[in-house]
C-alpha cells in the first residue's frame, strides 16, 4: 500500500492526514501549534503515524501547508495554504468553484478551477475583528470558551448587530452589550454575523460562482454555516463534524498522491510547490 501524508502548520492547529491507495483517510491528528510550530509538527505526524501503527518509512510522500510548512522539515515539498485549500475542497466536493476559508487569524476567500488552481483571492488577515479569533475573544469577555460559542449561538432569539470595523472598536460593543444586560447567546450570534459579513465581503471581491465551500475551523458551528446560507441565499458545500479544519492537510496529502504519481510516470510533474 502506497500511503501518502499532509499536514498543515497552522497559526491555531496543526494538523496531519495519512491517506491509502485509494485517497481514504487512514488517521488523522489535530494539536494546538502553540510558539514552536516545527516541535509540534514533528510531533502531530509522529502521532498521526503511531495512530495508524506504522513509521515514517512507510510514507512514501509528504506535502506541507500552512504558515509553518517550512517548520516540517521531513516533508518532500511544501504548498501554500491557498494551494491545499484548493485541492482539498475539490477533493471532497469535486464541483468547488468558490472557497470560503475562515481560520482563527485569518480569512479567505479563493475561486479556482476544475483542475483546482487558484485563479482568485483576497485575505484578511490585518484586523482581529475579521477572523475568528473575535469570537474566542468575544466568548472570553463573556466567561466562556471557545468549546462554547457553537451551543451559545445555537440558543439565540435576537441578533445583535456588532458593527465595529476594527478589533477594538467592536469590543468595545460588546461589552457595551454586556452592560445593559443582552444575553451572551444574542451578543455571540451578533458577533458570528458580523464575521459572516465581512467574510462575504471577500468572497464578491473575486467574484464568487456556485458551488460554495466553506472550510476552517470556525465552520464547525452550525451557527456560522448557518449565517452563510441565509446572507449568500444560496445553499453552500460543508463536510460534517471537525473535518472542516483538516481540509487543507486533506488538499496536502493528495496533491502528495498527485507528486508521487507523476514523478513515478517519469513525466513532467506540471506542479511547483513553495517551500
Amino acid at each position: 500500500m502506497t500511503i501518502t501524508a499532509g499536514i498543515d502548520v497552522g497559526s491555531t492547529y496543526t494538523k496531519a492526514i495519512l491517506l491509502d491507495d485509494d485517497s481514504k483517510i487512514i488517521a488523522r491528528v489535530l494539536n494546538r501549534t502553540g510558539y514552536k510550530p516545527g516541535e509540534i509538527a514533528e510531533e502531530t505526524y509522529d502521532a498521526v503515524l503511531e495512530m495508524a501503527g506504522i513509521g515514517r518509512d512507510a510514507v512514501s510522500y509528504v506535502v506541507a501547508t500552512g504558515l509553518g510548512r517550512f517548520q516540517a522539515v521531513f516533508s518532500q515539498l511544501g504548498v501554500t495554504d491557498l494551494t491545499s485549500a484548493a485541492w482539498g475542497a475539490n477533493a471532497l466536493f469535486p464541483g468547488t468553484k468558490t472557497i470560503l476559508d475562515v481560520g482563527g487569524q485569518s480569512v479567505k476567500a479563493l475561486r479556482c478551477d476544475e483542475k483546482s488552481a487558484v485563479t482568485s483571492f483576497r485575505l484578511n488577515e490585518k484586523c482581529a475583528a475579521g477572523t475568528g479569533a473575535f469570537l474566542e475573544k468575544t466568548a472570553r469577555y463573556m466567561g466562556f470558551g471557545t468549546e462554547d460559542i457553537g451551543p451559545l449561538a445555537v440558543t439565540s432569539t435576537l441578533e445583535i448587530p456588532i458593527s465595529g470595523v476594527c478589533t477594538v472598536f467592536a469590543e468595545a460593543e460588546v461589552i457595551n452589550h454586556l452592560s445593559q444586560g443582552v444575553a451572551a447567546s444574542d451578543i455571540m450570534q451578533g458577533a458570528i454575523v458580523s464575521l459572516v459579513g465581512k467574510s462575504v465581503q471577500l468572497m464578491k471581491r473575486v467574484k464568487m460562482e456556485p458551488e460554495v465551500t466553506l472550510i476552517g475551523g470556525i465552520m464547525r458551528f452550525p451557527s456560522m454555516v448557518t449565517a452563510v446560507r441565509e446572507l449568500l441565499g444560496i445553499d453552500v458545500n460543508v463536510v460534517e463534524g471537525d473535518m472542516v479544519q483538516y481540509v487543507s492537510a486533506l488538499g496536502a496529502a493528495t496533491l502528495a498522491r498527485y507528486q508521487l504519481e507523476k514523478i513515478r510516470s517519469d513525466t513532467d510533474v506540471g506542479f511547483v510547490g513553495v517551500r
